[in-house]
């Protein structure tokens, strides 16, 4: 039984950051440049730096975006490798960390369960468990800055299928990899289409006997090369600082481009993808099968595969795709409707996260419950009627981290504004006539099944979240703080 709460700190800090992932390391970086007079601390409920660089250790774990976008605006990514590997991306957070003077600031093993804010304080009363010992406490902030990423670290979608008792080999799932899992010559069956498979499917074919994906309907599939040419030419004549921000700025309007595109002409999009997936695969493979999706590109997220990883492993036969959904387990394999049975030794059920928001804190403002999925997004990062409180959430479309810098640098624009002003409160009030809209107009599995629990966009700006960096960058960086919807006020009530 834990222990009563008590006070984590007396005094009162200026920001509360929760997550030292790649947003809170991020945030934390922006704060101490921009708004070097504010005291500010990381909760971080496990007990390391990374966040899901740190969390995801399944075979080939990698970014899906290029490392020019993915990382920081101030912290020129250096590595040969545009799309990088879990490991370097990990040491890449903590460099950043450790170079900024940020890792003091983190409390490791401490996490949040609850957050009240009171107005007639003018501050949030965070509840702290820790990890290790269950003990209560409690920390005070003016701000409350929530970095804790959009997915459960502790839950996954895990779809239940018939005759899984009866299985004899292992299930695995790559959220939760097991460290001594040998797969060396074994027969693989990956569940899913998604990145996570994508991923992990040519990374394990290298020494599996053969791994098939198993997928209920193909996914978008693209390859992109590993090492970016136009970037390695520009450090060799630039400043590091320099060419990093020019091949920053040329992969973020290629993607966008590219993105309108689709978006514009999507039968020919579609076209166009399948016809590179074919090359790559070669003449007699089934690409209308197992590589031509239902929906238009970008109803889901594309996958990027490096140098065309996966396909590789197909085209030489260390890897198949199967398109068939699921009628059973057997005790050797999987039974598929068409009557067809894959053998395995080890399944990867590669099927999904489970999103959440705040993550899972349950908030209260003035004693009130706060349900986030009964609020409108504000710019994307904040929610309406809840005061002092910033969230990350990037882009499905490209990068995390383009969204998650803007977001950073709006807060300490913020903050410095109240300053100024000699305000304590800011809170994005609702208005009449702004209609709720879904957060996220994604059509995969696991941004539907998290419509119940995600915040709505609204019909107008600033209750809209753009998909689109320079549409943000515009609202985010160069618009009013002082807008007429985010309201200021002292000590006492609510403006």
């Amino acid at each position: 039984m834990p222990d009563s709460p008590h006070h984590f700190e007396e005094d009162l800090l200026d920001v509360l950051i929760v997550g030292a992932g790649l947003s809170g390391i991020g945030a934390a970086h922006h704060l101490q440049r921009r708004c070097r007079n504010k005291r500010y601390a990381i909760l971080e409920a496990r007990d390391a730096i990374g966040g899901t660089w740190d969390l995801f250790r399944y075979p080939g774990v990698r970014s899906d975006s290029d490392m020019y976008t993915l990382g920081y605006v101030f912290k020129p990514w250096t590595n040969p490798k545009a799309i990088a590997d879990g490991p370097t991306i990990r040491s890449y957070i903590r460099e950043t960390a450790e170079e900024a003077g940020i890792t003091k600031h983190i409390r490791f093993g401490q996490k949040v369960i609850g957050a009240a804010w009171s107005s007639a304080d003018a501050s949030w009363t965070v509840e702290v468990e820790q990890v290790a010992s269950g003990q209560r406490s409690t920390v005070q902030a003016r701000f409350l800055y929530m970095c804790s990423g959009y997915y459960s670290y502790h839950e996954t979608y895990r779809p239940q299928f018939e005759g899984e008792d009866s299985f004899q080999g292992t299930v695995v799932l790559p959220q939760f990899w097991p460290k001594d899992l040998d797969y060396r010559s074994k027969r693989i069956v990956v569940i899913g289409s998604g990145a996570t498979a994508v991923t992990i499917v040519p990374s394990m074919a290298e020494s599996a006997a053969h791994v098939t994906m198993l997928q209920r309907s193909p996914t978008y599939v693209v390859s992109r090369p590993s090492e970016d040419r136009i970037a390695h030419r520009l450090r060799r004549h630039l400043p590091a600082h320099l060419a990093y921000g020019l091949t920053r700025w040329k992969n973020v309007t290629e993607s966008i481009f590219l993105y309108r595109l689709a978006r514009r002409y999507p039968e020919q999009a579609k076209r166009r993808i399948v016809e590179m997936a074919e090359k790559e695969l070669g003449a007699g493979f089934d690409v209308d099968t197992h590589f031509t999706p239902s929906y238009k590109p970008w109803d889901q997220r594309v996958c990027l595969v490096p140098d065309g990883d996966m396909f590789s492993a197909i085209r030489e036969g260390r890897a198949s795709v199967v398109t068939d959904n699921i009628e059973r387990f057997t005790s050797n394999g999987i039974l598929l409707k068409s009557g067809k049975e894959l053998m395995a030794d080890i399944v990867v059920m590669a099927t999904g996260l489970k999103l959440n928001v705040l993550g899972g804190v349950s908030i209260t403002i003035d004693g009130r419950p706060c349900v986030a999925s009964d609020a409108i997004a504000y710019k994307g990062m904040m929610l309406s009627d809840v005061p002092n409180m910033a969230m990350a959430f990037g882009y499905t479309n490209a990068s995390w981290t383009l969204k998650a810098d803007l977001t950073a640098a709006y807060v300490c624009r913020l903050l410095n504004y109240m300053d100024r002003h000699n305000m304590l409160i800011a809170v994005p009030r609702r208005e009449a006539g702004v209609e709720p809209q879904p957060f996220l107009s994604f059509t995969s599995g696991y941004v539907q099944r998290a419509k119940d629990v995600l915040p709505k966009q609204g019909s107008r700006r600033p209750w809209q979240v753009y998909q689109n960096y320079l549409q943000d960058l515009m609202t985010i960086r160069f618009g009013r703080v002082d807008d007429g919807v985010m309201r200021f006020g002292r000590k006492g009530a609510m403006p």
